[in-house]
């Protein structure tokens, strides 16, 4: 099921990109950077998650492209890479069996510890957005990317894996600045490319300010 969904966004996000971007004619008016601050957990609704502790924070670079702008509703691509830091560690020793691998005991012991690790990701999203009043709208998000985790968990390998994203949002227009603010859940998974692949799920809350060129 992780595979499929994955592979779904990545090939639904690199459609919007290539179709919008190649046929419509680009209008810096249209154009916003950004920077974004988010933090988020794995014990947060809808996941809950009890038995390990995924604490992680944001840093992203937000490229932001509006394609399409009617009287109600506007429709943009979103580019966000970002460096996140993560505070990971195994609550329930029982999620690693001694079948699992033949080093049970030493990764036990390596998982059990509090870690901190390292995430470089690149985001390509859709936002379709709803104008509410007077520069304030509300939108709603999905993004996939590639992304490279510097550690390896008892949920997911070192390496190459993929970050899925959907998210809503609310924001306030006023001249050139855009002020942000995103309520998101995020999966991470590497398509089984290597094992172990249980992937980590975290309940996020994002905060913007991106300025139109």
């Amino acid at each position: 099921m992780r595979l499929s969904f994955s592979i779904v966004l990545l090939f639904a996000g690199l459609f919007v990109f290539n179709t919008n971007l190649i046929n419509a004619q680009i209008k810096k008016e249209n154009l916003k950077f950004g920077f974004t601050y988010g933090t988020g957990a794995q014990d947060k609704f809808p996941f809950n998650a009890d038995d390990y502790i995924h604490e992680v924070d944001f840093y992203k670079i937000q490229i932001n492209y509006r394609f399409k702008d009617k009287r109600k509703w506007a429709f943009e691509v979103n580019l966000e890479p970002s460096f996140n830091i993560v505070e990971h560690q195994l609550l329930n020793r029982f999620y690693i069996k001694p079948s699992d691998a033949d080093n049970y005991e030493e990764l036990t012991e390596l998982y059990m510890q509090r870690r901190t690790l390292k995430e470089y990701v690149l985001n390509c999203g859709f936002i379709s957005r709803y104008k509410i009043y007077n520069g304030i709208s509300s939108y709603a998000i999905i993004s996939v990317g590639p992304m490279y985790a510097d550690k390896a968990t008892e949920r997911l390998a070192k390496g190459f894996a993929f970050s899925d994203i959907f998210g809503l949002g609310l924001s306030y227009e006023i001249n050139k600045l855009q002020f942000d603010l995103r309520y998101s859940v995020r999966h991470t998974s590497n398509l089984e490319f290597k094992q172990p692949n249980g992937g980590h799920n975290t309940t996020n809350m994002e905060f913007s300010l991106l300025l139109n060129i």
